[in-house]
């Protein structure tokens, strides 16, 4: 990565938000991954958290702890010297992780709609939705809501025109280009087409979610049966 390819702007008075390209790809993403790995082991005094996003890393600090008057200026001049101490030749092992998916009926009422929209039978968007290997990009939204890159386009579908209200734990969705999990009770706008018995977000935890950025997720089918065995409390994928 060539610094002046690197672009810095203030996030209020407290952050700065490195930007590394305007293209969401495997490339920007090893970037990213890289250089927030980077921080995380070689943190600054004010250093408050680092957090990874599509293109850009956001670093929060603490201003009163900074030395100069101009604390934005002082937390860029030392981010440009920790990138250009990086070496970006070290490679980051993806944990790859399956998760589970009981696809339509009440697990997932959009399925019908999606494979409509496509002029595509439920058990073909099944396929293409389980055939690919999807990269988590960041988590956000919702605690441990994962942004998976890599769906195909063939069953790309646009979000809702009008949101719901609540969508349970565990439900995947399609909007627009992208699949994602809700990882608790909240509202959304996604297609819903199925649903993962899974826990993806445990407060209680010492990592509470169960994705991070960088991961490798692998949908399966599963059956109704299948699902509903899991809620007497297992949470993991065997």
């Amino acid at each position: 990565m060539k610094m002046e390819e690197v672009t810095f702007f203030p996030q209020g008075d407290h952050a700065v938000a490195v930007v590394f390209n305007d293209k969401i790809n495997r490339e920007t993403h090893s970037q990213i991954r890289h250089f927030s790995s980077y921080l995380m082991k070689n943190s600054f005094d004010g250093m408050v958290e680092v957090v990874p996003g599509y293109t850009s890393v956001t670093v929060y600090y603490d201003p009163i702890k900074m030395k100069s008057v101009s604390p934005y200026e002082e937390v860029v001049t030392i981010l440009k010297k920790q990138l250009s101490k990086q070496n970006e030749r070290n490679e980051f092992p993806s944990n790859i992780v399956t998760i589970p998916v009981c696809y339509g009926g009440k697990y997932g009422p959009d399925l019908s709609y999606v494979a409509a929209y496509h002029n595509l039978s439920e058990q073909k968007v099944i396929e293409i939705h389980t055939h690919t290997e999807y990269l988590v990009y960041m988590i956000g939204f919702a605690p441990g809501f994962p942004y998976l890159g890599g769906m195909s386009q063939t069953i790309a579908t646009p979000r809702k025109d009008t949101p719901k209200v609540n969508i349970p734990a565990g439900s995947i969705g399609i909007g627009g280009e992208q699949t994602g999990i809700y990882p608790i009770d909240s509202p959304g706008g996604w297609q819903l087409i199925g649903q993962t018995p899974i826990k993806l977000f445990d407060q209680y935890q010492a990592q509470p979610s169960l994705l991070k950025a960088g991961d490798i997720v692998r949908f399966i089918q599963i059956t109704p049966e299948k699902f509903e065995d899991w809620e007497v409390g297992d949470h993991t994928w065997r």
